[in-house]
């Protein structure tokens, strides 16, 4: 049973074009046995469009466009040192994560993937933001990049790098 569960808002209709429900539950359970999750966490995911999550990102980020995923910890697990592992979260909620349709299809349709792969990396790369990873340095985008090929692999998804 997987330690991680996400919790759905879906805020825009055109939302019903993917089992957005299904891919967060083949996440959760990837994640959960690629990161070794020994308690129950939860992540609350806004399934919204590219207008709100443009609003989104001008009100948290102070940048004046949609974009794929956002996210927000509840707490601040990110290591001190370049590479290293995340401290391992102890609240039960461990953030937010929003994602905008339109953008996540249309980058699927540019990449040439399908809508569900794409946003089931997207689902990854948020949660693995809420889980302290990053990629601001060489060394912590090789680590987040390595966490989630293998993550992305339980699902049967190849590298998107």
């Amino acid at each position: 049973m997987p330690q991680l569960e996400m919790d759905i808002l879906i805020e825009d209709q055109g939302w019903d074009v993917v089992d957005l429900d299904g891919i967060a539950v083949s996440v959760c359970t990837a994640l959960s046995d690629q990161l070794g999750l020994d308690k129950p966490h939860e992540i609350s995911v806004l399934a919204c469009n590219d207008a709100r999550i443009a609003a989104l990102n001008v009100q948290f980020r102070d940048k004046p466009n949609a974009t794929n995923v956002l996210s927000w910890p509840s707490e601040d697990l990110r290591p001190e040192t370049p590479g290293a592992l995340p401290t391992p979260p102890q609240m039960r909620e461990i953030g937010d994560v929003a994602l905008a349709l339109e953008t996540c299809l249309a980058e699927a349709d540019g990449q040439n993937k399908s809508s569900n792969h794409h946003i089931a990396h997207l689902l990854v790369h948020g949660s693995l933001h809420l889980l302290g990873y990053d990629h601001e340095t060489d060394a912590d985008a090789a680590l987040m990049e390595e966490t989630e090929i293998k993550t992305l692999e339980k699902l049967g998804i190849e590298s998107p790098y």
